[in-house]
């Protein structure tokens, strides 16, 4: 296969197996949502849903969140990782949004990627799921599969997502990167993979991978 035709399996494979892939995290709007991804960072989307409906009940605005003290944040998420510095980064950025944009979350990289706790990662998927704006968030599966599929030699996730954006259509990008976290988990894991079930790294894997699970 040439390169063109291994990204086309992958777009035609992916929308046959994910057709409206949700997004995994519960949210409301565009502030819920910047909250729910802050708090996903080394910890599971399982989770995360466990702890917002708590925390939500009670600081679903910046303005209430604002409100709130770094040690009561920290209460209401117990349960997650890296608890100490989500809780102030939380109520940082609660006042950082009251502060700059009227309680607004902004629709633009640049002044996302500078409130507290948002990093590239973050503002991409509020960019792509909250405001539609075409952007391709890479996570640890995006990461692995890409590599997997000889599709990018990226060291670090910067050139994956280079990588991907050069590759895929950008109209493409809000779906295909929800389809492709949704393969890795549940076809092409990290750990224990079944290359009979993995359909794409099976028919398009970089051959040093695939030789190396014989």
């Amino acid at each position: 296969m040439t390169k063109a035709e291994k990204v086309q399996f992958v777009i035609d494979t992916l929308e046959e197996l994910y057709p409206n892939p949700p997004i995994a995290l519960d949210h409301n709007d565009p502030y819920t949502l910047l909250v729910a991804v802050a708090l996903s960072a080394q910890t599971t989307d399982k989770k995360v849903n466990e702890i917002t409906p708590g925390l939500f009940a009670v600081a679903d605005t910046p303005l209430k969140m604002s409100k709130l003290s770094p040690e009561h944040i920290k209460e209401l998420i117990t349960g997650i990782g890296l608890t100490n510095s989500k809780s102030k980064n939380l109520h940082l950025m609660a006042n950082q949004l009251m502060d700059r944009h009227n309680g607004i979350v902004p629709d633009n990289f640049k002044d996302l990627e500078a409130l507290a706790g948002v990093g590239h990662k973050t503002a991409s998927v509020v960019m792509s799921q909250a405001f539609g704006i075409p952007a391709f968030p890479v996570d640890t599966h995006i990461h692995r599969l890409m590599w997997r599929w000889n599709l990018s030699n990226g060291k670090n996730v910067e050139q994956t997502e280079k990588d991907a954006k050069r590759l895929f259509p950008k109209e493409l990008w809000n779906k295909l990167h929800l389809q492709i976290i949704y393969y890795g988990r549940e076809y092409s894991p990290a750990r224990g993979l079944k290359i009979e079930k993995d359909i794409i790294t099976k028919t398009i894997g970089r051959k040093s991978f695939l030789d190396s699970i014989k």
